[in-house]
């Protein structure tokens, strides 16, 4: 396991050759913040894919963002303790998550949900930037452009 995300597609930008996966991007926009993420390849995120663009207004619980989405999700290979920038789906508040650095359930300086989450994505790039957004921010996630993946010969 890489970035906290099981599963071919999803490692940190690194891509198996011998693998078909189309890389799937989603645009992150909190408040005056902005990210791309990519999405691994679990039933949560093609759940979470099929239903962009959402909208919501940023709860804050610690150095997480959190909003209600609404989708009936079971839980899948679910944890409490994920990484900044990991993106998780919370099945009993039927919520998105983007984890930035510790939450009151903490210990030390682990992000830690209020229960396990499904992680279905991670922030590329620097998530503390996601420090700033107050809590009712406005949070749209939408598709991206994929980025062009060098093709090579030999």
């Amino acid at each position: 396991m890489v970035c906290g995300v099981d599963g071919e597609g999803f490692r940190g930008g690194i891509r198996n050759p011998f693998t078909m996966a189309v890389t799937r991007i989603i645009r992150v926009r909190a408040g005056s913040v902005e990210a791309t993420a990519e999405l691994g390849t679990t039933r949560t995120a093609d759940a979470i894919w099929e239903a962009l663009p959402i909208e919501g207004r940023a709860n804050r619980w610690g150095d997480e963002i959190y909003f209600r989405v609404g989708l009936g999700l079971p839980e899948e290979d679910a944890r409490e303790v994920v990484e900044v920038g990991d993106l998780g789906y919370w099945p009993p508040g039927q919520a998105f998550c983007l984890f930035f650095g510790p939450t009151p359930a903490s210990q030390g300086t682990e992000p830690r949900a209020a229960s396990p989450v499904n992680v279905f994505g991670r922030i590329e790039g620097d998530a503390t930037r996601f420090r700033g957004v107050r809590d009712g921010a406005r949070v749209v996630l939408d598709r991206a452009e994929a980025p062009e993946i060098p093709h090579t010969n030999g």
